[in-house]
């Protein structure tokens, strides 16, 4: 059984001295996608949420338009690493087979294999008009997500994706060592649970990079917000694929770069005059 964290001995040095303790760590392993018995990518990720990053991964990468294209799947743990199991239907099984790679991925890496510089920067989906959102929706969304990261708690050292809606406040969160496998684990939960990603938005405690809008696009999310900066390239990829990209979000604010439009500065409230509740969050 592969953990998601350990704990780990240390010396602590300090100006007033040095002493000794335990640290809990995050665990990294090899997880490795297969289809139909050959191997597509191996990544180093967190050990947890396998199906979520197996049918995420499937669905961001364009190997399946659907988790409904995939007839099973099966996580087997070896010493070593953990291998995603997944079969697929004749078309799909038939296709995959050309189009299979086998590759090493670091843990900071999101586009591992990708053998031309066109289907590394290929354009994003065209996500829907979706829905609008308040200043104070934005700011409440993100003060949520610091005490949801149950891994980041304990080691400080982990990326978290999550998705928010007005309905029901944020409704998923995954974590991983790597802010590309955070946000394919939070695609797959979604797909399992049909969520209507046009009225909501994902959330992110990562930098923005090109990789991240695209897969905010495979999800269909308009807005995506981050802790962090987004790159130049990031922000032109959001502006054509009709997203809102919201970053830098700190305590006092955000900045957006793209279609400004979905951000609204007073709170939105149902035909009856009142806000939503938001009742239940998938954590894993």
């Amino acid at each position: 059984m592969h953990d998601p964290v350990r704990k780990a001995s240390r010396k602590i040095w300090r100006h007033s001295g040095v002493s000794e303790g335990l640290r809990v760590v995050p665990e990294e392993t090899a997880l490795a996608i297969t289809y139909n018995g050959g191997t597509y990518a191996v990544m180093m990720g967190t050990p947890q949420d396998y199906r979520d990053f197996a049918y995420g991964f499937s669905l961001s990468e364009g190997v399946v338009a659907s988790i409904d294209e995939i007839e099973s799947f099966e996580a087997v743990e070896f010493d070593d690493g953990v291998e995603l199991r997944m079969w697929l239907a004749g078309e799909k099984a038939e296709s995959i087979s050309a189009r299979r790679r086998q590759v090493a991925g670091p843990t900071g890496c999101g586009l591992c294999g990708i053998d031309s510089i066109s289907e590394a920067v290929k354009p994003a989906a065209i996500v829907a008009p979706g829905g609008t959102f308040s200043f104070d929706q934005i700011m409440a969304a993100m003060e949520t997500l610091s005490p949801l990261q149950k891994i980041n708690i304990q080691t400080r050292a982990v990326h978290a994706a999550a998705f928010w809606t007005d309905a029901d406040g944020i409704v998923a969160l995954r974590e991983d060592v790597g802010r590309h496998n955070a946000l394919d684990k939070l695609a797959g939960a979604l797909a399992q649970t049909k969520v209507d990603a046009s009225q909501g938005m994902v959330l992110l405690t990562s930098r923005v990079s090109v990789e991240m809008v695209q897969k905010t696009a495979a999800i269909g999310a308009p807005l995506m917000v981050s802790v962090s900066a987004p790159t130049a390239l990031a922000i032109r990829l959001a502006d054509a694929a009709g997203i809102t990209l919201a970053a830098i979000a700190r305590a006092d604010g955000f900045e957006v770069f793209t279609h400004p439009h979905r951000v609204l500065p007073h709170a939105v409230a149902d035909a009856s005059g009142q806000e939503h509740g938001h009742p239940h969050i998938d954590v894993a």
